[in-house]
């Protein structure tokens, strides 16, 4: 045992030299340009206002569930959230979990079998990575965005093939070519699941439904603790999927089931949605306002996520104390979150964020690249 603490504590000695030991701390009081609370929703007075008369009026919704969906935890208000979200995304049904990575688990350890091939684009989100480890299919990678390396690969392998990928990726802020993927995955019969994460939100109700590819997508995963400013996550997938995941997914079956004000206060985040418009131009006006400042990115100039390169680890956390020092919280990424050589320091853009906010932050980011 004292060996394994002493193996431990080298390990964590390591990450400290190198200045990339993650530790627990409380939220920093500066201006936001981290957070992925996109649209503002997670500190909106009127949607918080709203999900407070409703608990005041159903108090019951503040209590446990008790167990699993399989036992007592399924809810007139689970159902119910459920079907609300297939029918906004136009899809045939959905699946609720408790999070974004508790839904990848489901999705990559359950629906491949031991004869089945997960090809996944290199930048993946790690809850897929860790899915994969659950399965018993082959994983692949291809090149980042790389339709070519995509067809490729596709072309070279017998039996079912899952291709993962994200509609908008959390580190470089870049957009898949989602369109051309789901043309070469329907070429060669392979299942295309794609996690909507970052896209939902900023991009309606994310690049799956914006170009009506719900018939060409095996299952797309929808996260509600980001744009939406709440929690948890949904599969949109048809009866089929849905109905195999409750049978067979792990991370399903197992876990018990969240409080019902988090599906209400998913509900109601929809329905905010629908009638406010305003965080969302909003945000895209502040997107278009960092990228007049010409700062060199790989992010799409439509993306909040906006990540600034700067391969050498002292420099970047200069550069991010400086930002702290002036009140911009920001996130520096290190590796092994990313390859060696590609840390970088993480912006994230909101709907709140002011122009004089976006001028001073990018200013000192321009002194230091």
């Amino acid at each position: 045992m004292l060996n394994h603490l002493h193996y431990f504590q080298e390990a964590l000695d390591k990450r400290k030299e190198n200045q990339t030991l993650r530790i627990l701390k409380l939220r920093s009081e500066g201006v936001d340009f981290y957070s992925n609370d996109y649209l503002g929703l997670a500190r909106n007075k009127e949607l918080q206002n709203l999900l407070l008369k409703q608990i005041n009026d159903n108090p019951h919704l503040l209590s446990g569930s008790t167990g699993s969906r399989l036992i007592s935890g399924n809810s007139k208000e689970v159902i119910e959230t459920e079907n609300i979200i297939s029918k906004e995304h136009q899809n045939e049904s959905a699946l609720l979990f408790s999070s974004g990575y508790n839904a990848n688990l489901a999705l990559f350890s359950t629906l491949p079998n031991r004869h089945d091939t997960i090809i996944v684009d290199e930048k993946i989100h790690r809850s897929v990575h860790d899915a994969c480890k659950m399965s018993n299919a082959r994983k692949l990678k291809f090149k980042h965005n790389d339709v070519g390396d995509l067809e490729r690969i596709l072309k070279r392998q017998n039996g079912n093939c899952y291709v993962a990928i994200e509609s908008l990726y959390s580190m470089d802020g870049d957009l898949a070519p989602i369109c051309e993927i789901a043309e070469i995955t329907k070429k060669y019969n392979a299942f295309l699941i794609v996690d909507e994460a970052h896209s939902f939100g900023v991009f309606g109700y994310g690049l799956v439904e914006k170009y009506q590819l719900q018939t060409m997508v095996l299952a797309t995963v929808i996260t509600y603790g980001k744009a939406l400013g709440s929690h948890g996550a949904a599969i949109l997938c048809d009866e089929v999927v849905k109905s195999y995941l409750v049978n067979f997914a792990s991370p399903f079956i197992y876990t018990t089931a969240a409080q019902d004000i988090q599906w209400r206060s998913i509900k109601t985040g929809y329905e905010f949605l629908k009638t406010n418009k305003n965080p969302s131009s909003s945000l895209l006006k502040n997107i278009k306002i960092f990228h007049q400042q010409n700062i060199k990115t790989p992010s799409s100039e439509n993306s909040p996520i906006q990540a600034v390169l700067v391969s050498d680890n002292h420099r970047l956390k200069d550069l991010q104390g400086t930002l702290l020092s002036e009140g911009f919280l920001t996130y520096a990424v290190f590796s092994p979150t990313v390859k060696q050589g590609t840390e970088r320091l993480r912006i994230c853009l909101h709907s709140f964020n002011t122009e004089e906010e976006i001028m001073g932050l990018t200013t000192i980011i321009k002194d230091f690249i």
